[in-house]
């Protein structure tokens, strides 16, 4: 007998955001982009954002909150936060993606290190506390959040001609 886990199954495309509870599992797949996974051991509440780019550059102050980008991701993570009665202390931090998915290491790295360091700035400004991070190299990851345990299970793919990595990436 084939035991099914009914819940919640998300998947983020490109600049998509998701806050929700322990019946939510969260996937995404990231080239040069990053995502950003916050849980809540005690609350069993988590989110993931996924972002494209580092900040808006020339559209700045634009409205709505755009999850495409950085601080707004983390805007929207924090207002989710303040909604469901928590403290931005309250949940630990995973950082993922910033792959080049180039072949060149110089053509195709400025991005997905401005994503990095944008990503890692905030994690700082707020105050979370990062446990975890697999970040850079060149290839892609595909990422399953479950909000249930907050663990994060990855893959990470290389470009043609290395091999493939398996991580269970799990809080404390």
């Amino acid at each position: 007998m084939t035991h099914f886990d009914p819940g919640i199954d998300i998947f983020l495309q490109p600049g998509d955001y998701w806050f929700g509870g322990a019946d939510t599992r969260i996937r995404t797949l990231l080239g040069s982009c990053v995502a950003i996974t916050l849980w809540n051991a005690k609350r069993k509440l988590g989110a993931m954002c996924h972002i494209m780019l580092p900040d808006r550059g020339s559209e700045k102050n634009a409205e709505p909150l755009n999850g495409r980008y950085a601080a707004e991701a983390v805007a929207l993570m924090l207002k989710d936060i303040k909604h469901a009665g928590c403290r931005p202390a309250d949940f630990e931090a995973k950082l993922f993606g910033g792959g080049s998915m180039l072949p060149s290491k110089t053509i195709g790295m400025l991005l997905p290190e401005r994503n990095i360091e944008a990503a890692r700035q905030l994690i700082r400004q707020t105050g979370w506390n990062l446990i975890a991070e697999h970040i850079g190299g060149q290839g892609h990851r595909q990422l399953r959040f479950d909000i249930a345990t907050g663990d994060v299970w990855m893959r990470f793919t290389p470009l043609p001609g290395a091999s493939q990595i398996n991580n269970k990436i799990t809080g404390t």
